[in-house]
């Protein structure tokens, strides 16, 4: 029994390597799309939550080369810092290696504590944007929690719903102000293709009848786009544009709670090496929607590989995104 276990993990590796070969032989490097010259986003304040790792970082780092002055939001403070200094390192040694060393239109980065788990943060989080910053041209909605075990946040909401969705909400909602005075500005929100899985329950949002993680995680995911094309409909003639993208399948640090047997570990790792797209890669959309020219005016739409892409009907529903905007607005707090 080992051995035939062994046999077919090790066939299945060489299948893997196999498939590898043949991607990077027949494709190549992907183009990113999502960039531009630097000095695209001179001047502009960028604000992205969860920009510590992953996607984030990776449109933290493209965002500060194309000049952007990027806030970083971050839960944990520590973490962000150091994530900070490795891009500024790697940011100055780009620059120093370039065709004109010394010569770039790179911007800056700025660490801001935020915990979309915590509506006292959020709220904490925008008042002192709102102090400090004069302006916000951008906010990537980017943190986000997968398929974690059942535990609610600060507030008793389940955790997924949580962050994902009612701490983004209620930190774009009280943002919107600085957004309608800085526009034409910017919002881009990441959610993902697993929405196709989620439904909105209205009767269980909080999931204390029944939890399944990965049907809560889908479900935050569609409340992203619902969300999204609400909004959209809510800002229209204010110049602020809002859409909505799906990263792919890209690998980052974001299913730390999923359980891969020891066994198939390896063969997981290869297969994520060989197929998931890299963190530079997933982000170009979200790199693309902050900074093209191509998607000036463009609004509540849904896009993948910078390209815009169709909906489901259940993500188009404008009866449902309603009702879930005004319930979201009690849960939060911003209506009693």
């Amino acid at each position: 029994m080992a051995v035939a276990t062994a046999a077919a993990i090790l066939a299945a590796l060489g299948g893997a390597l196999w498939l590898a070969a043949r991607r990077f032989a027949g494709s190549g490097v992907q183009r990113q799309r999502g960039g531009g010259d630097p000095g695209l986003m001179h001047g502009k304040t960028v604000l992205i939550t969860g920009a510590n790792s992953g996607l984030g970082r990776a449109t933290a780092a493209e965002l500060v080369r194309l000049g952007a002055r990027v806030i970083m939001g971050c839960r944990d403070r520590a973490r962000a810092e150091e994530a900070a200094g490795q891009l500024r390192r790697e940011l100055r040694q780009a620059a120093e290696c370039g065709p004109e060393p010394g010569v770039g239109g790179a911007g800056e980065l700025i660490v801001r504590e935020l915990d979309l788990a915590s509506l006292r943060s959020v709220r904490a989080f925008c008042q002192e944007m709102l102090q400090e910053e004069p302006r916000l041209d951008v906010l990537i909605n980017n943190a986000g929690i997968f398929q974690c075990p059942y535990m609610k946040t600060e507030d008793g909401f389940e955790m997924q719903f949580g962050v994902n969705h009612l701490g983004h909400f209620l930190l774009t909602n009280l943002l919107l102000g600085l957004l309608k005075s800085s526009a034409p500005s910017r919002i881009v929100v990441v959610s993902s293709k697993l929405y196709k899985y989620g439904d909105i329950n209205f009767d269980d949002l909080n999931s204390e009848q029944s939890y399944n993680k990965s049907f809560c995680y889908s479900r935050s995911k569609l409340a992203n786009i619902l969300f999204t094309r609400e909004l959209a409909r809510r800002l229209e003639g204010t110049n602020v544009t809002v859409n909505v993208l799906h990263p792919g399948i890209v690998r980052t640090n974001l299913g730390r709670h999923i359980h891969i047997p020891l066994l198939v570990r390896p063969l997981f790792n290869l297969v994520s090496w060989a197929f998931f797209k890299t963190p530079v890669e997933g982000a170009q959309t979200s790199i693309y929607l902050a900074s093209s020219p191509e998607v000036e005016g463009v609004s509540g739409r849904y896009f993948g590989d910078c390209k815009e892409e169709e909906l489901l009907p259940k993500a188009l529903d404008e009866s449902v995104a309603r009702k879930l905007w005004d319930i979201s607005e009690v849960m939060v707090g911003l209506l009693k």
